[in-house]
C-alpha cells in the first residue's frame, strides 16, 4: 500500500500514476510493498524531524524511516517541497524531474542502495536514472 500524505500547500497531480510508479520501482528490485507512506513538508517541518530523530541541525531534500522486513518495504519518506524548488533551481532540472528523482531516492533507500561512500553514490544516481524511465513507461 502507497499513500500520499501533505504538510505543506503542495500536492501531486494525479497520485495514482506516483503509486503505480512507485510499484514498478519496487517490483524491478525484486521486492514487494508492504506500507510506504511518502510525506511532502516544508524545509521547518522536514528540519524538526531531522533535529528530532537524526540530531541533524541541517536542512535536507529528504529523510527516509525504514521499517522494512527483508524484501517487504515499509517506510516513511519525507521530502521537503522547498528543497526540491531550490535544487531544481539549483542544478537546472525541471521541478517534476527532481520530484521523481528525490522519490525514487526514498525508494531505493528502502530497497537497501546507500549514498555515504563515492562508489555507492554512483550506484544510486544510476538507479534514479534507471527507476525515473519507469515513470514514462505507462502501464
Amino acid at each position: 500500500m502507497i499513500e500520499f500524505h501533505y504538510e505543506t500547500d503542495f500536492q501531486l497531480q494525479d497520485e495514482s500514476k506516483f503509486a503505480d510508479w512507485l510499484a514498478r520501482v519496487v517490483v524491478s528490485e525484486n521486492a514487494h510493498i508492504a506500507q510506504l507512506d511518502y510525506i511532502f513538508c516544508t524545509d521547518a517541518y522536514l528540519l524538526e524531524k531531522n533535529q528530532q530523530y537524526l540530531n541533524h541541525d541541517t536542512y535536507t531534500d529528504i529523510i527516509t524511516f525504514d521499517y522494512s522486513e527483508g524484501r517487504n518495504i515499509a517506510g516513511d519518506v519525507f521530502i521537503s517541497v522547498d528543497r526540491l524548488k531550490e535544487n531544481s533551481v539549483k542544478y537546472n532540472v525541471r521541478f517534476d524531474e527532481e520530484i521523481l528523482r528525490v522519490m525514487a531516492h526514498g525508494a531505493l533507500h528502502l530497497l537497501g542502495y546507500k549514498d555515504k561512500s563515492v562508489e555507492e553514490i554512483e550506484v544510486m544516481r544510476k538507479k534514479e536514472e534507471e527507476k525515473i524511465k519507469l515513470f514514462h513507461v505507462e502501464q
